[in-house]
C-alpha cells in the first residue's frame, strides 16, 4: 500500500497543494535546495548551526556534499513535505513555505531515520533545539517538524526547551515530534509536553514498527504515520530508502499544513483536535500505542 493511501492523504492532497502563507518550520539538516524536485518551491533557509565546512548556514545555504549525513536526512524530510507534485515522490504540501533551520552539522549528527537497517538516533542539544524552535516561530512558522531527539538535557537545557515549546503553544504553532527509535517504553521532554504531537512509525500493513518508542504521553496524544522503507531522492538525485520515526513526522506535519490551507479560518487548536480525533475510535485513549493517522477523516471533521 502506498504511504499516502495508508493515512488518507491522497484525497486531501487532491483538494490542496497548500498555501504560501502556511509556513512549515523544518528543524533538521541542510537541504539540497538545488534538486529539480524543489524547483519553484518556496524554500527559505534560516541562519543557524554551522554547516559541514565550519561556516555559518546563511540564507540560501546548500549541502556541502551530496553524501553528507545531515544533508541527506534534511533533504529527505524536505522532499516528503515540499517536493514538486510531478516528481517521482510528490510532496505533501509543495505550495506551502518551508522554513529550513539547520540544527545538525557534519559528523556530529546521527539520523533518527534508519538508513539501510542500521538505526542510529539523531540528537541535538536541548539548548540548540530550543533556539531553533523560537527562531522558526519568529520567522512565521505555523507548523514545526521536529524529526529529532534531544540529547540528555541539563536542568537549564530542559527548562529552555520546555519554555520554547510553551512559546509554540502560546502562539498556536502546531508542533510534531518524533517518538524515537529505541524500541522502549518512556518519554522525552519533547513527547511529554502537552502541546506536541508525538509520532511513531507504522509499516505498510498498518502495524506499529517495533523500533518506535511508546509511552503514556505518546499513546494519549500521538499518532502513527508511514515509517518503513520510504523512498525519496537524496542530494545526489538517486533514490534513497529510509525508515524510522523521523521520516514519519513529515506525514503528520504535512497533513496539518494542508488542513490549515484548506480551512484558513480554523483555529490551530481545532486543526490539532481534528487530527487527534480523526485517528481514534474513542475519545479516551488508554493504550501506549497511538492510532494511525487518518488525514481524510480530519478533513471531514473540520468540514463538518
Amino acid at each position: 500500500m502506498r504511504a499516502l493511501d495508508l493515512v488518507g492523504l491522497a484525497p486531501l492532497m487532491g483538494r490542496s497543494a497548500g498555501r504560501p502563507e502556511v509556513a512549515v518550520g523544518l528543524l533538521d539538516g541542510l537541504v539540497a535546495v538545488g534538486q529539480p524536485a524543489f524547483a519553484g518551491r518556496r524554500l527559505r533557509v534560516l541562519p543557524g548551526r554551522p554547516d559541514a565546512t565550519g561556516g555559518p548556514a546563511e540564507a540560501g545555504s546548500v549541502c556541502a556534499t551530496a553524501g553528507d549525513g545531515p544533508c541527506v536526512h534534511g533533504s529527505f524530510v524536505a522532499g516528503v513535505l515540499s517536493a514538486d507534485r510531478a516528481s517521482p515522490s510528490p510532496g505533501i504540501c509543495p505550495d506551502c513555505t518551508l522554513l529550513i533551520r539547520p540544527i545538525f552539522a557534519g559528523h556530529r549528527a546521527n539520523p533518527v531515520a534508519v538508513p539501510a537497517g542500521s538505526p542510529t538516533p539523531l540528537t541535538a542539544s536541548a539548548e540548540e533545539l530550543a533556539a531553533a524552535v523560537v527562531q522558526a516561530i519568529d520567522a512565521g512558522a505555523r507548523v514545526l517538524n521536529l524529526s529529532v531527539a534531544p540529547e540528555r538535557p541539563s536542568s537549564s537545557g530542559h527548562r529552555e526547551l520546555t519554555a520554547a515549546l510553551d512559546h509554540a503553544a502560546a502562539r498556536g504553532v502546531l508542533t510534531v515530534v518524533a517518538a524515537g527509535n529505541q524500541g522502549r517504553l518512556g518519554s522525552s521532554v519533547l513527547t511529554r509536553h502537552p502541546w506536541t504531537i508525538p509520532v511513531i512509525g507504522y509499516d505498510g500493513r498498518r502495524r506499529p514498527m517495533g523500533l518506535s518508542n511508546l509511552g503514556g504521553s505518546i499513546g494519549a496524544r500521538g499518532v502513527g504515520a508511514p515509517g518503513q522503507a520510504l523512498v525519496q531522492l537524496n542530494p545526489g538525485e538517486r533514490p534513497l530508502v529510509l525508515s524510522g520515526t523521523s521520516v514519519a513526522v513529515p506525514f503528520v506535519a504535512g497533513t496539518l499544513a494542508l488542513l490549515l490551507s484548506c480551512f484558513p479560518r480554523a483555529a490551530p487548536e481545532e486543526v490539532r483536535a481534528a487530527v487527534l480525533r480523526g485517528t481514534a475510535r474513542t475519545s479516551v485513549r488508554r493504550s501506549v500505542v497511538p492510532p494511525l493517522l487518518d488525514a481524510w477523516a480530519a478533513y471531514e471533521i473540520l468540514r463538518g
